[in-house]
């Protein structure tokens, strides 16, 4: 265990108070919104800076090369899912379930694929791609957009909603090969 790795831990348990804020958000609470844009942006913020320590400190490890990526997917997840089925969130604009779907389906693939090249190939190196950072960054101003009931939110989605199945795509793509030259 090293600071990158415990500050992904840190992103995780931010979740449950992220998510709670949101839940309990009203017209009369309405700063517990503003509270949930924080946190999310302090776990945005802890997102960089454990990249940032792994990489310039020499502290880039296995156990971080899963932590990081699985903080964004759990804090991310959690995010879709609270937007878009909470009945107590008093906000006029909610993420449709149409994007929740895709969204937390590539997610799926990703997941379902990685384990299908681990355990063809023996070998799984997970190296962000520019269109993993794009996606994350984009799902993340989604979330941020809606938050802060961003009236032109749908745009963020929509962008998001195709760079997602843009980097979806590309990960079939790369996986196809690994899995291509394995054989």
């Amino acid at each position: 265990m090293n600071l990158a790795n415990w500050i992904s831990i840190f992103r995780v348990l931010l979740i449950p108070f992220f998510v709670g804020s949101i839940i309990y958000c009203s017209p009369q609470k309405d700063y517990l919104r503003f509270l949930a844009v924080g946190i999310f942006l302090a776990a945005g913020i802890s997102d960089v800076l454990d990249g940032y320590i792994a990489r310039t400190r020499n502290m880039q490890t296995k156990l971080g090369s899963f932590l990081d990526p699985l903080a964004d997917k759990l804090l991310l997840s959690a995010s879709f899912i609270v937007l878009a089925f909470a009945n107590s969130i008093s906000f006029k604009i909610r993420l449709p379930i149409w994007v929740l779907i895709l969204f937390i389906s590539r997610d799926v693939i990703l997941a379902l694929g990685s384990l299908l090249v681990h355990l063809t190939t023996s070998n799984l190196k997970i190296e962000p791609s520019i269109w993993g950072k794009l996606t994350t960054f984009s799902q993340m101003a989604t979330v941020i957009g809606i938050l802060l009931q961003f009236s032109y939110s749908f745009l963020l989605w929509d962008v998001a909603a195709v760079i997602t199945v843009a980097s979806g795509l590309d990960y079939i793509y790369k996986s196809n090969r690994l899995l291509s030259a394995g054989k």
